[in-house]
């Protein structure tokens, strides 16, 4: 079940237990719960302080709970926690076993004051990058209040539940048997969904920071390298982003970073964190910008509003808020999403398996959907608006050589139609000879590239008619002492490498703009 690599590693691991811990199974003669009784009998031979227990009597067959010894609750995984959620499985170990998680104090407390009856499950695919945050989230809530339940389920084990349950996007949660949320999701935002109390007082949080130097709104590459850059020069340096690492967290292979020869996107989003955090900058997740408001004259602060009415205040302000998935816009898409219209290939095309799939978009991301996909699904339709493919030639020729895959270019897609709870086709024109096309299938990948995340800027911020915010060579936007960087600015080319770029050249230019104009009296 484990190799030698793998079970030496949780050796190190399971040696970090303050208190023993208790696995107890319900387990049957299928192929998954013998390998489940293999690798929870490996996890008890690793370590004198874990016992297993198989007389467990749950309904879902097979699991297990990670309890503290003497306690017959904890979290429950149902299905084999491998691949992304190893590292969930060893967490839940740890914690349960008395290791201290690496969160924040006021966010632990908060899990324990939260109060009522709060049943979760959690349903995930083996090879989702999404998933092992929200597990990882509602593992610790369970082990950190009792009131808290939560169970992990394996959608490949548990088939006909995900599709009774019509789940057709993971990570989906579930609350007291409703649906709480899907997708990505962390300890705080949930905290935040059960908290009602807890958006008013993070907003006092924030209207009672100092003033900072520079203040970089976004958590991607090029906030992440502006705050590097801006920390080293010594001054007052803070981010306030949405979920740091941006559009990284759901990027699945990074190959193209220099001196990085491959890294998956996680990863590298928890490494970007990692640096920023060493310089000591003050970070401030979960939130989302509403407008910002100019300084009136040179050297005055200039003003960051909150979701939560909270507000941060600076001498210089850097906008590196990205960009977010396309959608493509027809009937159906808004409907069926999460119900057979998707945008991570990766989380979600496990639930395809043996299915008719489509994919909206021939770029690099769009072919790259199609053949992963084409791996896990009974077949793949690409439809792609322009007269060809305009991925990278190695990418095409890769795809063209699948042999259930069909590809159609000059196509324009017309709606994605369904069956009133899920999607059942998608339809199409040939945009040569206008003739349209219909073609049955369970599922749609949208992956038609990216809009920036700008909005809020609108009547303050000059922006393009994509809605790119307008920089020149030095990052400047049209205000004084607001300056930008990364995927929602003009700058050509949305590469990671190119936001980091962008990201240090425009903290140096803040610096410099610092260093030459007055503090206002």
């Amino acid at each position: 079940m484990l190799d030698d690599t793998l079970k030496s590693q949780l050796q190190t691991y399971l040696a970090m237990l303050r208190q023993p811990i208790r696995l107890i199974a319900t387990l049957d003669n299928s192929e998954t719960g013998t390998e489940m009784r293999s690798l929870l009998e490996t996890i008890v031979s690793l370590s004198d302080k874990v016992g297993l227990d198989t007389t467990g009597t749950d309904s879902r067959k097979p699991s297990f709970v990670v309890a503290r010894d003497g306690e017959t609750t904890g979290v429950r995984f149902a299905g084999l926690p491998l691949g992304h959620e190893f590292t969930s499985l060893v967490l839940a170990l740890l914690w349960t076993g008395g290791h201290p998680p690496k969160v924040e104090q006021d966010v632990l407390e908060a899990i324990k004051a939260l109060d009522g009856d709060f049943n979760f499950e959690v349903y995930m695919s083996l090879s989702c990058h999404n998933c092992p945050d929200v597990v990882q989230a509602l593992s610790l809530m369970a082990i950190f209040n009792p009131k808290v339940k939560t169970v992990v389920i394996e959608g490949g084990a548990f088939q006909q539940e995900v599709n009774d349950r019509e789940i057709m996007a993971v990570p989906m949660v579930f609350l007291n048997g409703q649906v709480f949320g899907s997708g990505r999701m962390n300890v705080e935002e949930i905290v935040a969904k059960l908290d009602t109390n807890a958006s008013a007082r993070e907003a006092s949080k924030l209207d009672a920071k100092e003033p900072f130097d520079v203040l970089i709104v976004g958590g991607g590459p090029a906030g992440a390298a502006a705050a590097v850059y801006a920390a080293r020069k010594g001054i007052r340096v803070g981010v306030a982003a949405e979920r740091f690492g941006g559009q990284t967290n759901d990027t699945m292979a990074i190959e193209n970073y220099i001196s990085v020869l491959e890294t998956d996107g996680p990863k590298f989003a928890a490494a970007l964190e990692a640096q920023v955090r060493h310089y000591n900058v003050d970070i401030m997740n979960l939130q989302i910008a509403t407008k910002v408001i100019p300084a009136a004259e040179p050297g005055d602060l200039i003003e960051v509003q909150m979701e939560n009415g909270g507000r941060l205040k600076a001498r210089t302000v850097l906008l590196s808020t990205g960009a977010r998935w396309r959608n493509v816009n027809v009937p159906g898409e808004q409907q069926y999403k999460n119900k057979g219209v998707a945008y991570c290939p990766h989380c979600d095309g496990p639930l395809f398996k043996g299915k008719r799939t489509a994919v909206i978009g021939g770029g690099n991301s769009g072919v790259e959907a199609a053949i992963d996909l084409a791996g896990l699904v009974e077949h793949v339709t690409v439809i792609e608006f322009a007269e060809q493919l305009k991925a990278d030639a190695v990418l095409v020729n890769k795809l063209h050589s699948l042999p259930n895959v069909t590809v159609h270019t000059n196509a324009q897609t017309t709606e994605i139609t369904g069956d009133g709870s899920k999607v059942n086709g998608i339809s199409f024109k040939d945009r040569a000879t206008g003739f349209e096309h219909h073609i049955d299938l369970a599922g749609v990948f949208v992956q038609i590239g990216l809009i920036p995340n700008t909005e809020f800027l609108k009547g303050t911020i000059e922006l393009s008619k994509f809605g790119e915010i307008v920089i020149d060579a030095k990052g400047h936007t049209n205000q004084p002492g607001v300056f930008a960087a990364g995927d929602c600015t003009t700058v050509p080319y949305k590469q990671i490498v190119i936001a980091a770029g962008e990201g240090s050249k425009a903290a140096l230019s803040a610096f410099d703009y610092l260093i030459r104009t007055p503090i206002a009296a």
